[in-house]
């Protein structure tokens, strides 16, 4: 072949290379400000050829290898010298090719060119996630290893429609913004890269530039993992089919009837129930946890665990309270697979799992969610809207579509990646209410110049539908401080939709009443009685949370007046209240053996206390509560039907005692359940019964093994013609001091 004929040809080709150049939007790459790298970057078919074009910042030379038959190498071109280069292929079909870089500092690289792949997110994945119907957007968005083409890499995704330019950045590219521009997907505001070589276990952030030029870096809102705190940097994780035994479990809760099955709730924080040292920061693994937990709830009766939130947070102190990586368990106890065996443990177990769950606010972290694009984007820019002053929050903007999304879509996540078995809403109020904890002058009214937030409401409500159109037996409990009407009404008649709400009414009575010295209690007697009134106007759970143990309100025993054993039967007669009260159950961990202290993050519950005989008396106490609650199907098959409850005695505040009847669905069985607040025994106390017939005492709380003094009821009664409290009948007891009894009814 004739060498002049050659280099003619390189001429022309070259000059037709200098032709194509668009130094307009070479100049937006090399200043990274580009949002559609793809456009000019990577392989593009021509009339003279195919023109591959890269961006090496600091090479000295880039080569183009072809990967055929006959393997060639291109040089290319350097065009400017911030490290663009080009090549034109004398050849009318893409091949498939690598790139080898040269750096000034003598260091080579051989890469597959990350501009070489098409878009994988589908319009139709950008069109209802901009319609806020995307339910499975964890999908898309956030960081999915991959095998495309043949080559394992990673698909990173994120939405930032104000961003001017996203990048990713990582070890893998020395956190340099300059080097993985990512492409922009039409008017979604979801930028898209995939990244070949990528893989599990690698660091990453996004580098946000935005209007103004400011350049930042963030954390990915829906990263499946991420280091431990104090780093946030994401972490790529693999998601691999998990082998899970719970089939079984998962079957029985699809055919469930909640309302009227037990459940009795164990709140939990993972990272203090027990610790293996009490070094600040040092936490048991998820896989540690769930025998030595699932083990402790069996022995206890417990039906459920909840557990404070694991979803990835900053600040051991938040308790999980203020998120970061609501997609990501968090680290501190483990990888996302650890958590799995976890929830496949309890399963296993036969103990169902409630995740708390916190839509209601989140933290201002530079590498959050709070301004994620240089605009306010998840929360409101009016802070009367988009603050709790009183927190140092900020609000979700529950309007914007793409924001309820990326909330529906993380409760769905939970209930479908990691099988829970429950979300339990954290602050709710604060959604509903534009006023919560807000002064004249920090809220904005609604349309209609109301305080209720419209937005808020219509969000829960199509989170309730989807949960519900599920039909598998999981459930959403609000935990909601206010007499907002309907919290757990039906949707089509216009109710929130939940499953279930806490008690925050006769929590905060109750506990009232408790603290009162028991002679003064006589003048708080309607705060005992009162949650009567309103007990079927929604699904309760009664509740003994984390809240009432901090913060200067002293544990549960601290709570109870009195000497030290008085205390103790104290707290035996409010647990038997609670037990037997109408509603669902939650005690908050180490309160069911009366730790004395209040509880702290910091540190492992006080299990020495066990050593001590009340301490140990009063666990086989809440144990015999839950035995006594297991076996007797009028404790909560009508939990939420006004049959299954009937007071006996309710206006005897003199005396403190109350007296009432539980009774389940069939009518069959009837118990009767009598408690004295006071620390007077009565020894032949006349009790007004429902019904004339025999009367056996199955539990007392004043059974010395138990810790109390014995004041208990051996034989059973005979119900006599006797007019008591306005009844016909009555049986003959002892009355057990600050006690509880429950008689079965014959």
């Amino acid at each position: 072949m004739d060498l002049n004929w050659i280099i003619c040809q390189c001429l022309c080709m070259n000059d037709a290379l200098y032709q194509m150049m668009n130094w307009e939007a070479i100049e937006a790459i090399v200043y990274s400000e580009h949002d559609n790298p793809h456009e000019i970057l990577g392989p593009h078919k021509t009339e003279n050829g195919v023109i591959i074009q890269c961006f090496f910042p600091n090479a000295s030379e880039v080569k183009v290898k072809t990967e055929s038959t006959h393997s060639e190498q291109y040089e290319m071109e350097q065009m400017d010298e911030a490290g663009f280069f080009s090549v034109l292929l004398p050849q009318q079909e893409i091949p498939k090719y690598k790139l080898i870089a040269t750096y000034l500092d003598g260091n080579t690289e051989e890469v597959t060119d990350p501009y070489s792949y098409p878009t994988m997110i589908t319009k139709e994945d950008c069109e209802n996630f901009r319609h806020g119907v995307h339910y499975k957007i964890y999908e898309c968005l956030g960081a999915h290893v991959k095998t495309i083409r043949g080559v394992k890499g990673t698909l990173f995704a994120v939405w930032a429609p104000m961003a001017i330019r996203v990048s990713v950045v990582g070890d893998f590219n020395l956190w340099d913004g300059r080097k993985h521009p990512m492409r922009r997907l039409s008017n979604s505001g979801i930028y898209e890269l995939f990244i070949p070589g990528v893989s599990h276990g690698e660091l990453y952030k996004f580098e946000i530039k935005a209007k103004g030029g400011l350049t930042f870096l963030k954390s990915d809102p829906y990263a499946f993992y991420a280091e431990v705190r104090p780093n946030n940097a994401s972490i790529v994780y693999e998601r691999k089919k998990y082998p899970w035994e719970d089939k079984e479990w998962l079957a029985k809760r699809k055919k469930s009837k909640v309302k009227e099955e037990p459940m009795s709730i164990y709140e939990v924080h993972l990272g203090s129930f027990r610790k293996p040292t009490e070094e600040n920061g040092s936490f048991y693994n998820y896989k540690e946890l769930a025998p030595m937990l699932a083990s402790y709830i069996k022995e206890m009766g417990y039906t459920h665990i909840e557990i404070m939130p694991i979803m990835e947070h900053p600040l051991d102190a938040s308790w999980g309270y203020q998120v970061t990586g609501y997609y990501a368990t968090t680290s501190r106890y483990g990888t996302p697979d650890d958590f799995k065996y976890f929830m496949n443990y309890m399963h296993q177990e036969g103990i169902g799992v409630i995740l708390d769950w916190v839509p209601a606010h989140f933290p201002r972290d530079a590498y959050g969610l709070s301004n994620f694009d240089g605009t306010c984007l998840y929360e409101h820019k009016d802070p009367r809207k988009g603050s709790h002053p009183h927190w140092g929050t900020l609000i979700f903007n529950y309007g914007r579509p793409q924001v309820s999304n990326f909330l529906i879509a993380n409760a769905l996540f939970w209930l479908e990646e990691y099988h829970v078995d429950g979300i339990r809403m954290d602050a709710v109020a604060s959604m509903l209410y534009l006023d919560y904890g807000k002064k004249d002058g920090e809220w904005v009214a609604n349309e209609y110049g109301g305080h209720e937030n419209l937005e808020a409401m219509e969000m829960l409500k199509h989170l309730n539908s989807i949960v519900k159109k599920r039909k598998d037996g999981t459930i959403i409990i609000a935990e909601e401080s206010t007499a907002w009407p309907m919290v757990t009404g039906d949707l089509k008649e216009g109710g929130l939709g939940f499953d279930f709400k806490w008690n925050m009414g006769w929590m905060n009575d109750f506990t009232n009443y408790m603290k009162q010295d028991p002679l003064y209690r006589k003048g708080y007697h309607g705060a005992l009685t009162f949650s009567m009134v309103y007990a079927y106007s929604e699904n309760f759970i009664l509740v003994l949370s984390h809240d009432e143990v901090v913060h200067g309100k002293g544990s549960m025993i601290q709570k109870m007046p009195g000497e030290l054993c008085d205390k103790f039967a104290n707290l035996r007669v409010a647990y038997g209240y609670m037990m037997t009260h109408p509603g669902k159950k939650l005690l908050f961990m180490g309160q069911e053996f009366g730790q004395f202290s209040e509880w702290n993050e910091e540190k492992s519950l006080d299990w020495d206390l066990l050593k001590l005989k009340e301490n140990a008396s009063l666990k086989e106490y809440v144990k015999h509560l839950h035995k006594l609650y297991l076996e007797h199907s009028s404790l909560y098959e009508t939990d939420h039907l006004t049959e299954g409850f009937e007071w006996v005695s309710s206006m005897d505040a003199d005396h403190s005692i109350i007296s009432f009847v539980r009774t389940n669905k069939k009518q069959k069985e009837k118990l009767f359940v009598i408690l004295n607040f006071t620390p007077v025994v009565y020894k032949d106390y006349y009790a007004a019964v429902p019904v004339m017939g025999k009367y056996k005492e199955i539990l007392n709380s004043d059974d010395t093994s138990y810790g109390g003094k014995g004041f208990v009821n051996k034989r059973m009664k005979n119900a006599i013609a006797k007019e008591v409290d306005g009844k016909k009948q009555a049986i003959k007891i002892t009355l057990p001091p600050l006690g509880m009894a429950v008689f079965r009814i014959i």
